[in-house]
């Protein structure tokens, strides 16, 4: 479900965003206003709505209330308002991303390349490794060790799920940082270590010697599970 709703009211931000978009082969609809944009969302199946919270008839948080009520889409927002409040306010009301204008057309259909990468997995399928030492529930975003569930926080499953569905990839720290929690995430690389780290220690019966989560050595992760 490659379609996309980019509701907006500044039509050339639209229209670059579309044409980057489509470029990628999604399927993308355009809407000026909240409203038209609530009923185009309620006719077509969208697996990502872009959403600017200035609009001319009802305001974008408004907007992201009502689909939220109806929906589990992923919706990104776009805004003018940079502030850590306002960032917090938006995640708070349901956004999945939440990008300050000005941005880059680039970044954005990098992030939305890096969402239906993740989508396009089949979510009702349970991956298994090692005979079944291993299973990992991308839909209900579970871990089973040796038949046991294993808790992950949300940044460690995460992991475990990009790296496990890119089998054998190598990714850089900066890479899984960018993908889990942006490129404007302020802190160090060495935090993606520290998530191995304790991954390692719930999944790995020998952590000196792991099966799953392997190091490259001076460049970063990749996924082992034979």
């Amino acid at each position: 479900m490659n379609n996309i709703l980019i509701i907006e009211d500044e039509e050339k931000i639209s229209e670059i965003l579309k044409a980057y978009l489509e470029k990628e082969g999604y399927i993308v609809y355009c809407a000026t206003k909240g409203m038209e944009g609530i009923k185009l969302f309620e006719k077509i199946e969208f697996g990502l709505v872009i959403l600017d919270l200035m609009l001319p008839d009802i305001s974008g948080e408004e907007v992201c209330s009502v689909l939220r009520k109806i929906s589990e889409v992923h919706i990104f927002m776009l805004t003018a308002k940079s502030t850590l409040e306002n960032r917090i306010e938006g995640l708070n009301l349901g956004a999945d991303e939440y990008l300050v204008k000005p941005f880059s057309p680039r970044e954005l259909t990098a992030r939305v390349r890096s969402l239906f990468r993740r989508l396009n997995v089949n979510e009702c399928e349970t991956k298994t490794y090692s005979n079944g030492d291993l299973e990992i529930n991308y839909e209900k975003r579970m871990v089973k060790a040796r038949g046991e569930e294993i808790y992950l926080t949300p940044n460690e499953f995460d992991i475990v799920h990009i790296l496990s569905s890119n089998e054998g990839k190598i990714f850089t720290r900066e890479k899984l940082i960018e993908r889990i929690m942006g490129i404007d995430f302020q802190g160090f690389d060495r935090t993606i270590d520290v998530h191995i780290k304790n991954i390692r220690k719930k999944i790995e019966e020998d952590t000196r010697n792991p099966k799953y989560i392997l190091t490259v050595t001076k460049i970063g992760y990749k996924f082992g599970g034979d």
